[in-house]
């Protein structure tokens, strides 16, 4: 067995920040983001509890403003 492969993933673009995006969809997810959204990712790939995702997304997006 290997490791998992995870869904979504963070890709940056110099000069925008950081995106999520969605391997199975091919897609991606959300807003640009400045600050690695680590703690987002990790959620998006194991619980996906929607409150929480929704929590960090907003945290997220604090830092940005």
């Amino acid at each position: 067995m290997g490791k998992k492969r995870s869904r979504y993933v963070a890709r940056s673009e110099a000069g925008k920040g950081w995106q999520i995006w969605n391997t199975k969809m091919q897609k991606w997810w959300g807003n640009w983001f400045r600050a690695y959204p680590e703690k987002l990712l990790l959620e998006l790939n194991d619980q996906k509890r929607p409150p929480e995702i929704a929590s960090l997304t907003k945290e997220l997006q604090k830092l940005d403003s």
